[in-house]
């Protein structure tokens, strides 16, 4: 049995349980409903019986993807199995077969980040859709990715990890220290960015430093009995 953190946790801020996508687009692009009409998408644990693969796709140029955004997503996969101790543990497979799916969207898609729940082979799985286009999330944000590429890459990186920790079964929190924080809370948005930036000395430095705060591992450690 899986067991439950006492943090403070919610899918949606107050009032924002049936907000518009363009409402999350303007809080941060964070956000697992897909419309105004719709619930969240249910959240629950990966299913962890057996072999664990993902797959994490190409872009097309519409959608301002970079190949090297496929490091970021696969350092996020990283982040949260060295998490884990352990008990999960990916490897990549074919897209068919693929208990996560990572996909790279154009602008068109909406929402900047967005996770969606999948069977496979009766198993849970889960597709993981990353807008890599910055100039979603305002001007501010979006200057400052064009004046610094590390920065660019800390917004695309942590709306990875922030979508593959709903792809493990993690809700939203009111913490703005977690990487599980939605911005309809309130917050400085270019700020949580920037912090993360500042760790950075170089792009490798991001397969190091996770991003994950301890509220976010309490979670994780609650929903897999670690």
């Amino acid at each position: 049995m899986h067991g439950k953190s006492s943090r403070n946790l919610q899918r949606d801020p107050p009032g924002a349980g049936r907000s518009s996508i363009l409402a999350c687009i303007a809080i941060a692009g964070w956000c697992p409903s897909l419309g105004n009409t719709q619930e969240p998408a249910t959240l629950a644990p990966l299913d962890t019986d057996g072999q664990i693969t993902y797959f994490i796709s190409t872009g097309t140029p519409e959608s301002e993807f970079r190949e090297t955004d496929r490091d970021l997503a696969s350092w996020a996969l990283q982040a949260w199995e060295r998490s884990t101790n352990g008990l999960l543990r990916f490897e990549p497979g074919p897209e068919s077969s693929a208990l996560l799916r990572v996909y790279w969207v154009p602008s068109t898609f909406g929402l900047y980040g967005e996770m969606r729940p999948i069977a496979v082979d009766g198993r849970r799985g889960a597709a993981v859709y990353i807008r890599p286009d910055t100039d979603a999330l305002g001007e501010q944000i979006a200057q400052r990715s064009r004046e610094d590429p590390l920065f660019r890459d800390t917004v695309v990186y942590l709306t990875c990890l922030h979508e593959l920790g709903h792809a493990l079964g993690l809700e939203h929190t009111a913490e703005f220290s977690d990487i599980m924080y939605f911005f309809g809370f309130g917050g400085d948005i270019s700020g949580f960015f920037g912090r993360y930036r500042d760790e950075l000395r170089s792009r490798d430095d991001i397969a190091n430093v996770s991003g994950l705060s301890v509220g976010d591992l309490e979670q994780l450690q609650a929903l897999y009995d670690l």
